[in-house]
This record gives structure tokens, C-alpha cells and sequence, in this order.
């Protein structure tokens, strides 16, 4: 009896031993564990902080893992090195573009209005003209590429905060009032009862846009004019440049907002294609959108849709 007593005993503090024991090393596994997850915590921030260095751990399992992580974050940062470096090289290279593009042109322009003041004959007149128009269209080309190369590169800074639309109209304006006039279209924009509409926009850039298509509206109507209207919505805020222009057709109105872009019905007018491409990426870079809705011959209204902030 007392025996099998010694062997209970001795049986329950194994128990107990190897309940301690495996108490213990859960304890372990589990403050490694949270170790681990901190570690790599700490080394994630660092990466996004940009102060990530790589350190020596050794050969345990957990290890391995910060390791592989480490590597990991170390390949990031050298492609986001590669990265900022390659936008550097681009945006050096389109300032020398536009840098050593633009005195040659305005050269040439200078030159042609120097001829126009001569007595020139007729035919040598002519010629004069059509370089200058040229001279102009390649001035806008350049112009055009170097803009669209910072849009895509990342290197125009978007600085969209809440304002009133009325700025935005008013200055769209002012800047194609004229353009419409001397076309013989009218040109309206709603200006009355604005004040507290508000969006959130980059003036600069969303007035670049806007232009855009109110330049695009003038360009293809013949008479009649284009109407510039506000419709404020839940989450957006809506503005509609309508026209009486020659509209475009269904099976093009997809196809209109890519890069470089042209409807053989347009071909022979100014433009470069770029010009709603443009609008659009800048609309997307503010977290808004633009659509158009259009019929052959009965005009075109295009809404560009800016986000507003939460009531």
C-alpha cells in the first residue's frame, strides 16, 4: 500500500513537472512569437520611415523569417532608390527638352513676324504664314508632351483641397470668353448661386482640365455655342460643358480619353489628341472621373465629376 502510494507520488509531480515544463514553454513560444511580430513591426516602419538597416540575426526559425524579410525590404528600397533616381533622370531630361526646344522656336516665330513686315510677294507671304502656323503647332506639341511626361511620371504635384466652384468657372471664363467670340459662339458659365458648392480640387490643374474641354467645345462647333453648368450631387459635385457641336459617335466616345487619340472626322483640325486624356488623369489623380454623352450632329456635353467632402 505504501508503495503503490510512492508511485502516485511520484507519478502526479511528473504530472505536475511536465505540466510546469510545457506551461513554461508555451510561455517561451508565445513572448518569441510576439517578439518576432514586433521585430518585424519595427523593421516595416523603418522601411516606410525610410531608416531601414539591415542587421546580423542568427539561425533560429524566427530569425530565418526576419531574415527573408529583411532581404525583402532591403530589395524594395533599392528599386524604390532605382525608381526615384530614373524620375530624376526623366524630369532632367524633359526640362532640357523644353529648355533647349523653346528658344529655337521663338526664334522662328520672331523671324516670321520679321517677314511679315516686308513687302513680300505674294506666294513668299503665303509661305511665311504657313511656317509660323507650323512653328505654333510645334510649339504646342512640345508644350503638350512635356506636360503629359510629368503627368505620368508622377512629377506634377496634385494639391487638391475644398474650395467654391465659382473660381474655377469664373477663370474658365475669362480665359475662353474670348476664343468663343471671335468664333461667333456664345459661351455661358453659371456662375449665380455657387458660393456654397464646394468640391475638393486642385484649382490649377482641375482649371487645366476644365479648359481643356471647353477649348475642345469650341474647337468643334460651328454655331451656336457652349453652355458650362453645376450639378451638385451626394458625393460629387458635376459640371457639364455642353455644346452644339458636331457631336461624336457612339462607338468613339470610349475611345476619345486615350492618349493621343483622333477621330478621322477631326484630323483636320489643331490638336494633338492629348487634350481629354490630360483632363481625365487629372481628374482620376483627384479622385473624381469624367464621361461624356454625345450624338452626331446634335452636340456633346461632358461632366466632370469632383469629389465633395462628407456633410
Amino acid at each position: 500500500m505504501e508503495g503503490i502510494n510512492t508511485v502516485s507520488i511520484i507519478l502526479f509531480t511528473a504530472g505536475l513537472v511536465s505540466l510546469f515544463g510545457a506551461i513554461v514553454l508555451a510561455i517561451v513560444i508565445h513572448y518569441r512569437k510576439r517578439a518576432a511580430i514586433l521585430r518585424m513591426r519595427q523593421m516595416l516602419d523603418a522601411a516606410i520611415d525610410g531608416t531601414f538597416i539591415e542587421n546580423v540575426y542568427d539561425e533560429s526559425l524566427y530569425s530565418a523569417v526576419e531574415n527573408k524579410l529583411s532581404e525583402y525590404l532591403n530589395a524594395s528600397e533599392i528599386s524604390a532608390r532605382k525608381t526615384a533616381q530614373e524620375k530624376d533622370q526623366i524630369k532632367a531630361l524633359i526640362a532640357d527638352i523644353s529648355h533647349q526646344t523653346k528658344t529655337p522656336i521663338s526664334n522662328i516665330l520672331i523671324y516670321t513676324e520679321l517677314l511679315k513686315e516686308q513687302n513680300l510677294p505674294d506666294e513668299a507671304a503665303h509661305s511665311v504664314e504657313l511656317m509660323e502656323i507650323q512653328a505654333r503647332k510645334l510649339s504646342f506639341l512640345i508644350a503638350s508632351l512635356v506636360k503629359l511626361s510629368r503627368l505620368e511620371t508622377g512629377i506634377i504635384a496634385m494639391h487638391p483641397g475644398e474650395d467654391s466652384v465659382t473660381g474655377l468657372l469664373e477663370e474658365a471664363y475669362r480665359q475662353y470668353c474670348q476664343k468663343a467670340q471671335d468664333k461667333g459662339l456664345y459661351l455661358q458659365v453659371e456662375t449665380s448661386s455657387l458660393q456654397e458648392i464646394r468640391a475638393v480640387f486642385d484649382l490649377k490643374w482641375t482649371g487645366e482640365a476644365l479648359g481643356n474641354v471647353i477649348d475642345n467645345a469650341i474647337k468643334y462647333t460651328k454655331t451656336g455655342g457652349i453652355m458650362v453648368t453645376v450639378k451638385p450631387y451626394e458625393m460629387f459635385v458635376g459640371i457639364e460643358v455642353a455644346d452644339t457641336g458636331i457631336g461624336i459617335p457612339e462607338e468613339e466616345q470610349a475611345r476619345i480619353f486615350g492618349r493621343f487619340y483622333r477621330s478621322v472626322a477631326v484630323s483636320g483640325e489643331e490638336g494633338v489628341g492629348i487634350g481629354l486624356y490630360l483632363a481625365r488623369q487629372i481628374l482620376e489623380m483627384e479622385g473624381g472621373y469624367m464621361k461624356v454623352v454625345s450624338e452626331v450632329g446634335k452636340g456633346s456635353k461632358f461632366t466632370l465629376y469632383l469629389q465633395r467632402l462628407g456633410e
